[in-house]
């Protein structure tokens, strides 16, 4: 970004978090997993999931982007208390309140054109999901929970593109949505713990000041939860169409997601950053694994 990104834009694409992709991903496998799913549930991926694939890439990027300028609008005076966020564009004054707003607009534009070209019950959904982004930013000042709102915020995408995909929501598309859920309070906890002693420091909760010691634990939980209501998705959704092979192949995807997550979970340690950030990161790896496979599965 800052070789090949004109000197005047980088502020807003910092704001967007255009430099930090990992965002990007954790918000766009929930749609991924959705679309491999419920084609599975309709006899295979058509014409038009290359779009609903392609179209979900680019409007993860575009809500991701202004989702994390909401953020900042509304954290600005806690960024500017922490030492890991006080250079970002807001609190460092590269951008003003009015800019970040217009930016923040015409990202969320420019993805509403793309949401608009799915079925109503999917645009309905996703114009329901401005109100779980709108206040997740605020949540961490009210509730020990935020890693809770922002999983409801960041996995919406399971139910909207089965609906994209299928014109309803079912089962598996509620259980997927739920997997991804405990999935966001495994891996944004690990995340929580950098900057546990700023906010301490100026009040800010989290999960990973709820846990404290007890996180590992905590952790293991939310990996068990986030396995058995991924099988749990796949076996309501593919069982019923006797397709063994499929059946399989889906099944290793989840799993070999699980394995990874135990191998964050081994090699964790919530006093160390740095390391905390690296393990968060591996969450791309892990979310890909269970695309692939049930890609894949789709595909046999």
């Amino acid at each position: 970004m800052d070789r090949y990104a004109p000197a005047a834009t980088r502020p807003y694409l910092r704001l967007s978090r255009a430099d930090r992709p990992i965002g990007t991903w954790l918000l766009l496998f929930p749609c991924w997993w959705a679309i491999a799913l419920a084609a599975l549930e309709t006899g295979g991926f058509s014409a038009w999931d290359v779009w609903l694939f392609a179209s979900t890439a680019i409007g993860a990027f575009l809500m991701r982007g202004a989702g994390c300028t909401w953020n900042d609008i509304t954290d600005r005076d806690f960024d500017a208390a922490v030492a890991r966020t006080k250079s970002r564009p807001l609190p460092s004054g590269q951008v003003t309140v009015k800019g970040a707003v217009v930016w923040m607009v015409a990202q969320a534009l420019l993805a509403a054109l793309i949401l608009f070209s799915y079925n109503w019950l999917a645009v309905g959904l996703g114009i329901a999901s401005l109100a779980l982004v709108a206040v997740y930013p605020f949540a961490k000042r009210f509730t020990w929970w935020p890693q809770m709102f922002l999983g409801l915020a960041f996995n919406w995408g399971a139910v909207l593109l089965w609906a994209a995909h299928s014109g309803e929501v079912g089962w598996g598309a509620i259980m997927l949505y739920a997997s991804g859920i405990a999935w966001t309070l495994f891996y944004d906890t690990i995340y929580a713990h950098q900057d546990k002693d700023d906010d301490a420091l100026i009040g800010v909760k989290s999960t990973a000041r709820l846990f404290g010691a007890a996180t590992g634990r905590w952790l293991a939980l939310f990996l068990v939860l986030a396995v058995a209501l991924m099988t749990g998705a796949v076996l309501i959704t593919l069982l019923p169409q006797n397709e063994p092979v499929k059946l399989v192949v889906a099944l290793c995807g989840v799993w070999a997601f699980g394995w990874h997550l135990q191998g964050q979970l081994r090699r964790l340690d919530t006093g160390n950053p740095a390391l905390c950030l690296k393990v968060f990161r591996s969450n791309r790896d892990a979310g890909l694994i269970a695309a692939l496979f049930l890609a894949v599965a789709a595909l046999v």
